[in-house]
């Protein structure tokens, strides 16, 4: 650092107050109540949510900035706002200090508070490591000139941002728009024209209700046989229970079909029963909360499968359990492997399939489960449910308020493409071929917006450390006509002060 700059502690020389909560308060200005309160919301986006008579109050000014003292974005800081300071907030004033170069100063120093706020509850900045800070004091013109150029270089960075963003959005855009293909047939047809074996989706369906019937019969006779067996141990034991034929859901009208893409004979739209296994608890709502309380879990036993699980993509993640006797109680909400999981509040529609080795375990009540037939693939139907086509639909049916909601009734009446299971792994291939191309390019463009993020930082340590500037420019600085030394500007500051 030259000779000409001079450095001190932030906390020698800076005005700061923090705020506190007014006593009274209202939602409308008036007269009385005038003063706007500033709080995080207001200081970030301009937004005034109420407003105070002052009594009682700490006022802040637009002169000074104000930074986040409390909170998980704690040191986060702001240019200033006429009003009554929030309690979170702490204004601070650097006096006779070129007001953006101090801004850009503050500004650096964010990732470093924020990492290092104390408290083990609520978060805040440490005074020791915020007030012992040095700042690099220099002449007016060149913290002018300073302020230049970090705004040109950081105007530069924020449209070479922009771009990345935009290329994110577009690479979106452009994902959802291989599902929309994919599940409409259009990535598969030319691939479809020149197989001669598929069958059509009414040969689909035959089957599938062949193979239902064939499941109820197989059942009938293993529950015939069980009865023999107990009659022939002198009726000991529970009688075993007749098996029902599983009922099938309605089929759609062609009023429900009329907003679907047109498919030909070798797709059709089917509600979910069609592809799921035939028995009872194939497709499966989590257990009510009474039955499934925390008092409940162990240290081990039977894994608990929750929205961590399905929303991570990790199913090994957490470790809540219950034992035997709560697994047995609960066992139609138990699941295998290949089993297809699906969050239902919060972050709706997200997709887990349970791989081969994946622990025996209930799911909670805020899944659903489908146990998928031999004619679905469960890749398959992941990508159909998290693709933006049917978020649309369920979107529109969820009961949600403050968030989105499923439930296992509004998936029952989703509409479903089928076709056949050789074309189903080709449609998978197709997507996972593109996607990846998406995935790499995306990689890219994260790298980039990490890089940008890194240089930004670069700009604010090369500023404050008097390497920013060019020897040009610093001789420009000095031909000002109100350069003085960094010296001189702080014994003016360090007089003001005792002033006040």
């Amino acid at each position: 650092m030259r000779k000409d700059w001079e450095t001190v502690k932030l906390g020698e020389f800076a005005t700061h107050e923090k705020g506190k909560k007014p006593k009274n308060q209202k939602t409308e200005q008036d007269e009385v109540f005038k003063f706007p309160y500033i709080n995080i919301e207001a200081f970030e986006k301009g937004i005034i949510e109420t407003y105070t008579d002052g009594e009682k109050c700490r006022f802040c000014f637009e002169d000074d900035f104000l930074m986040v003292w409390d909170g998980s974005r704690s040191g986060l800081v702001g240019k200033g706002m006429n009003g009554a300071l929030g309690s979170t907030l702490v204004r601070i004033n650097l006096p006779g200090i070129e007001n953006n170069y101090a801004y850009h100063f503050l500004s650096s120093k964010y990732q470093e508070i924020n990492t290092r706020a104390k408290g083990s509850g609520t978060p805040h900045v440490d005074p020791y490591l915020f007030w012992n800070y040095d700042f690099s004091i220099c002449s007016l013109p060149e913290q002018r000139a300073i302020v230049a150029k970090i705004e040109e270089l950081f105007s530069d960075l924020d449209k070479g941002i922009a771009d990345l963003k935009k290329a994110q959005d577009q690479l979106k855009v452009y994902r959802q728009a291989v599902l929309k293909k994919a599940f409409e047939g259009e990535l598969t047809k030319e691939w479809r024209e020149q197989q001669q074996d598929l069958p059509t989706a009414d040969e689909l369906l035959e089957q599938i209700k062949e193979e239902r019937q064939k499941h109820y019969e197989q059942q009938l006779e293993n529950w015939k046989q069980a009865v023999k067996a107990r009659e022939e141990n002198g009726n000991e034991g529970k009688k075993p229970g007749k098996p029902k034929f599983l009922k099938e859901l309605e089929e759609f009208t062609d009023e429900d079909l009329f907003e679907l893409h047109e498919l030909d004979s070798y797709w059709n739209w089917v509600k979910v029963d069609k592809l799921c296994q035939y028995d009872q608890s194939a497709m499966k709502a989590g257990p009510f909360g009474s039955s499934l309380k925390k008092a409940f879990y162990t240290e081990s036993g039977y894994k608990i499968y929750g929205q961590e699980q399905v929303i991570s993509g990790d199913y090994k993640f957490g470790n809540y359990y219950v034992n035997n006797e709560k697994y047995q109680s609960l066992i139609n909400c138990a699941v295998k492997p290949h089993d297809v999981l699906i969050s239902l509040v919060g972050t709706v529609g997200k997709v887990l399939i349970l791989p081969e080795d994946c622990e025996a375990g209930l799911i909670n009540p805020r899944l659903v489960k489908f146990s998928l037939n031999d004619f679905y693939s469960e890749q398959f139907f992941k990508y159909f449910f998290e693709s933006g086509f049917i978020k649309s639909i369920y979107k529109l049916k969820n009961h949600g308020t403050t968030m989105d909601v499923l439930n296992l009734g509004i998936i029952k009446e989703l509409p479903f493409p089928l076709c056949s299971k050789k074309e189903q792994h080709q449609i998978v291939q197709e997507i996972e071929s593109r996607l990846s191309v998406c995935d790499k390019v995306e990689e890219s463009i994260t790298e980039s917006l990490e890089k940008a993020k890194a240089l930004r930082q670069s700009v604010l340590k090369k500023a404050f450390e008097d390497t920013l500037l060019s020897e040009e420019e610093i001789a420009a600085c000095k031909a000002a006509p109100d350069y003085e030394p960094a010296s001189v500007l702080l014994e003016k500051i360090k007089a003001e002060k005792k002033k006040k």
